[in-house]
């Protein structure tokens, strides 16, 4: 499990990014790269860091199911993850 403040700043970016979209794209199709960098940091894209959506752990993402490579292997074997089996051989 995260740290609750490092899953609140996630959420934050991700709503600055949503925010300043709009403008960001605007500027960028004009070429204004002063206008750009005036910007907030936090409204770029880059900075927002994939993260699980069940607990926000940072490490081991898979982006196909949005969560952890920990949470994904426990739903998958409860069976909780529609079209995912476990492999046998």
């Amino acid at each position: 499990m995260a740290k609750k403040s490092k899953i609140a700043k996630a959420k934050q970016r991700e709503a600055m990014v949503a925010k300043y979209a709009d403008k960001r794209a605007a500027l960028k199709a004009a070429g204004d790269y002063i206008g750009l960098a005036a910007l907030p940091k936090d409204s770029s894209p880059v900075r927002v860091h994939n993260r699980d959506r069940i607990d926000g752990r940072p490490h081991g993402y898979m982006r196909e199911f949005g969560m952890s490579r920990l949470n994904f292997r426990q739903l998958a074997h409860k069976g909780q993850i529609p079209g995912v089996r476990k492999a046998s051989w």
